[in-house]
């Protein structure tokens, strides 16, 4: 049953797909899920690339599929991981304060720093996104992209990373994972994106983005301890959103 729940609980976080309820979340669950998270956001893979498919069968000038690829992944996930980085920059910037920072990340309305952090990211993401759209290849890519970014959640949530909060929403995930569990991961994750680079003409600059990848979450993490204490629910998101963004234009440099 745990392998179930597992992905039950990836699949009901992660996606707007409906599921049932898993029988049973604790932390081991929460680990497992998160080390299921690419394979559970298939769905999203699957629809970003029907995007892309779309766009061109129109003639969609290749922007305009970029920003209805990601229409398609905040209507997905129901905006959560938006959301998360939004929360996360206005609480970074909030206070010196982490207990005033996380009041904010709990309850406060967005801000101009969340303003900002999402409207620079999607950006990002919108401008790897349409040089890889273009390309005869780039709907599978972008497909595969989209899943291989969840890859990061697992080091955001491998044991020793402390939860700014015990009683927060991402508490029972952060610090969940095995090592080898999160190793695992990513060296999947790196044949996936090695694949996809391979499909642009170069798999040596996409792995080069997984690499920037992993040390992008880092930095998020780290500064997230540093000043907050731990990480939360909403980092969570903010990695996957910067996540996507790095992978997106890496490929984009192929």
């Amino acid at each position: 049953m745990t392998v179930r729940d597992a992905w039950l609980l990836a699949t009901g976080t992660l996606t707007a797909v409906r599921v049932p309820p898993p029988t049973t979340v604790d932390r081991t669950v929460a680990g497992l899920a998160m080390v299921l998270a690419p394979l559970a956001v298939v769905p999203l893979g699957l629809a970003a690339a029907l995007v892309v498919l779309v766009g061109g069968a129109v003639g969609l000038p290749p922007l305009a599929t970029a920003y209805a690829v990601l229409l398609t992944l905040a209507l997905g996930t129901r905006a959560l991981h938006w959301d998360g980085l939004a929360d996360t920059a206005d609480g970074l910037t909030a206070s010196y304060s982490p207990e005033r920072s996380l009041e904010v990340m709990r309850t406060g309305p967005v801000g101009p720093a969340g303003v900002v952090a999402v409207v620079l990211v999607a950006g990002l993401q919108a401008a790897g996104l349409s040089a890889v759209v273009g390309d005869e290849q780039g709907w599978w890519v972008v497909g595969l992209l989209v899943c291989a970014s969840r890859a990061c959640l697992v080091v955001a949530c491998v044991r020793g990373v402390p939860a700014a909060r015990a009683g927060g929403l991402g508490s029972t995930y952060i610090g969940a994972v095995p090592v080898v569990g999160a190793a695992a991961v990513l060296v999947v994750a790196a044949g996936a994106v090695a694949l996809a680079g391979h499909g642009l003409g170069s798999p040596w600059h996409a792995l080069a983005g997984l690499l920037a990848m992993v040390a992008v979450v880092g930095a998020l993490l780290l500064r997230c301890v540093r000043r907050l204490g731990g990480v939360t629910g909403d980092v969570l998101g903010a990695a996957v959103e910067a996540s996507l963004a790095v992978l997106v234009l890496a490929a984009a440099t192929t």
